[in-house]
């Protein structure tokens, strides 16, 4: 995990979509005249600072080992006020919702899109323990539970996009569906709020 000041890491050259891909999303962004703008992706968009107190440390298999990418999507969003962004993660085995920034160091910086990160059926995810001392510098998680194996689910009405963080029991062939939380984001209003 290379440390906030790897001058490798904040190369802009550097993208995790390749050119020609960031190019089509953002024109098919641009041309968009959808209420709601579903960005299905492979894992966490949202930086997720792995160093407890001073410094930062980062896993860079994801979003966070290409911050200027992600910085020119999340910036483009914002600039072209693209109507309700939700963007679809995974690949961590942990349920998430966050909030994403066009800079994630500075709490003043606006809320631009929301990311509903689904958690893994059987396979375990960072442990708790983790997930909790990383809290304090990450408050753009607004949730985040690894102990739970599952799903989540979108519901998408002209007023609101209903996220049902559904889990089992994998343990049990015969496991009853439960909704670990429910985060609902309102049309207009990015950033994701607990419902119920």
């Amino acid at each position: 995990m290379p440390a906030a000041g790897c001058p490798e890491l904040v190369d802009p050259a550097l993208t995790l979509l390749g050119r020609a891909q960031e190019k089509w999303l953002h024109e098919g962004l641009t041309a968009s005249r959808a209420r709601w703008n579903v960005i299905a992706q492979q894992t966490v968009m949202a930086q997720l600072d792995r160093r407890p107190g001073e410094g930062q440390a980062f896993w860079t298999d994801g979003w966070d080992g290409y911050p200027k990418a992600r910085e020119r999507l999340l910036g483009f969003i914002a600039a072209k006020r693209v109507s309700n962004p939700v963007v679809i993660g995974g690949d961590v085995h942990t349920s998430v919702v966050a909030d994403l920034k066009t800079d994630f160091d500075d709490p003043k910086s606006p809320v631009v899109a929301t990311e509903f990160v689904g958690t893994s059926i059987t396979s375990q995810g960072i442990s708790a323990k983790s997930i909790e001392t990383w809290r304090s510098d990450n408050p753009h998680i607004r949730f985040a539970d690894s102990t739970r194996r599952g799903y989540t689910v979108l519901e998408l009405t002209p007023q609101r996009c209903l996220a049902r963080l559904r889990t089992v029991n994998e343990k049990e062939p015969d496991s009853p569906v439960q909704t670990l939380a429910t985060w609902a984001v309102e049309d207009g209003r990015p950033g994701a709020q607990r419902d119920g």
